[in-house]
């Protein structure tokens, strides 16, 4: 048997009951947060075709420019969050369910959340 640590199976299970009630929305798609020690990524899937329709991250080269004049990692969450809105919207994609994959809602995961609401997408 495995030696699993404490750490990473309350990780899982507050990773799990985070995607509970998101998965497999009736009417919304999915956009998930994944957060790196340096990085920030956002994407929109659609379960039911298991694809992913709209992504944005901080190391995408046609962010480079916006994010090189940002202070902090909080003000790159929301520029990603900002971009990721455009493209949904330009997708046709106005309302989604927010799976914060996990993590706590504060901090950067926070920015992106407030950042997309702000730019047209609807929770």
């Amino acid at each position: 048997m495995k030696n699993i640590s404490l750490k990473n199976v309350r990780n899982e299970r507050r990773r799990n009951r985070s995607k509970r009630d998101n998965m497999f929305h009736f009417e919304r798609l999915r956009m998930v947060v994944y957060r790196s020690s340096k990085h920030i990524s956002v994407q929109i899937i659609d379960d039911h075709k298991g694809a992913t329709l709209v992504s944005a991250s901080s190391n995408e080269k046609s962010l480079q420019k916006e994010i090189a004049k940002t202070k902090s990692k909080i003000e790159i969450s929301s520029t990603v969050g900002k971009v990721l809105a455009e493209r949904a919207i330009n997708n046709k994609v106005n309302k989604v369910v927010f799976d914060r994959n996990g993590y706590p809602y504060h901090g950067r995961v926070k920015a992106v959340a407030e950042a997309a609401r702000e730019a047209g997408l609807k929770f």
